[in-house]
């Protein structure tokens, strides 16, 4: 069962789904925020994950993050990580609110980017019982390092530059500057090596396999705002609440959660997904599968009554 929701995230409408199981009988029940990735919308992958937690006897609430998809704000496409934590937190609130959800066994699931930003706002939004997160990335990094971090100073150091520049032309009247978040074309998705997080979410994000009309993989990122967000710098403060963090072995992106999960302490797991990449484990059954199996498995344990 799919109810559509909203909740305020500091005066901005949020919109919202929450799934509830289908055998709900009218008893509190443990939640979790479920937060898309980035460029992305409530109805793709974190919707995919949420109807599983559903089946398993959770409530489930994804949205879309202000300025994004159905949920106000502008610019539009904005991408502030400061923002996103704040949308985790407003989500925690809403369903501490409701008189079907317990307060007491409310988790996270960050899924790619939000595994940065879920795990930001959970390191010390103690209201966060159990934190997990599928293929976590940090956009800070991912932007000004590139992943794997091939790039050098002197990429960040543009960026930094150019960011004054586009704040003057917006209080001109000239609107905001969105850039794209994936290659547009075959074509230049073909540069990048195969399995890459790139090349594979050109092919998730941009072809029917998931594709939405609200997802247009484009973002207005302020540079400056940016640059001072570091999603794992306190992964040990999650402790003594238990960690979490899925990953595939054939990820690009997967010496994020080595180094988070290193940098965390006890109680921490890092689980393994044979074989997956990073976009494998938004939508694919083989390895999405497994991963809810260990989600609900440490929900379960970890939101108990």
């Amino acid at each position: 069962m799919k109810i559509q929701v909203s909740f305020p995230s500091q005066s901005l409408k949020i919109a919202g789904i929450l799934f509830v199981p289908d055998t709900y009988s009218g008893q509190r029940l443990p939640a979790v925020v479920v937060g898309h990735p980035w460029g992305g919308v409530k109805e793709q992958t974190a919707t995919i994950y949420a109807e599983r937690l559903s089946r398993e006897g959770f409530a489930a609430l994804v949205y879309d993050a202000a300025y994004q998809g159905e949920s106000e704000g502008e610019p539009r496409y904005l991408e502030d990580p400061f923002q996103r934590a704040e949308d985790v937190r407003a989500a925690v609130s809403y369903l501490a609110a409701r008189s079907d959800i317990d307060p007491e066994r409310i988790g996270g699931l960050g899924i790619c980017a939000s595994g940065g930003y879920l795990s930001f706002a959970a390191q010390t939004d103690r209201r966060i019982k159990a934190v997990a997160t599928v293929s976590a990335f940090s956009t800070s990094s991912g932007v000004f390092e590139g992943v794997g971090r091939t790039q050098s100073p002197e990429v960040r150091e543009a960026l930094l530059n150019q960011a004054g520049a586009l704040r003057n032309a917006e209080a001109r009247g000239e609107g905001a500057v969105a850039m794209t978040m994936l290659p547009t074309v075959e074509e230049a998705a073909a540069v990048f090596p195969e399995r890459s997080m790139y090349l594979e979410g050109t092919e998730y994000y941009r072809t029917p396999r998931g594709q939405h009309p609200r997802s247009a993989n484009w973002s207005v990122v302020r540079m400056d705002v940016l640059a001072q967000y570091d999603a794992f710098a306190h992964q040990d403060w999650i402790s003594p609440r238990p960690l979490l963090m899925i990953a595939g072995t054939d990820a690009d992106t997967r010496y994020f959660s080595e180094e988070a999960i290193a940098q965390a302490s006890e109680p921490k797991e890092l689980f393994w997904i044979d074989g997956a990449s990073h976009i494998d484990l938004y939508d694919k059954a083989e390895y999405v599968t497994p991963a809810v199996a260990k989600l609900a498995e440490f929900f379960g344990k970890n939101l108990h009554g």
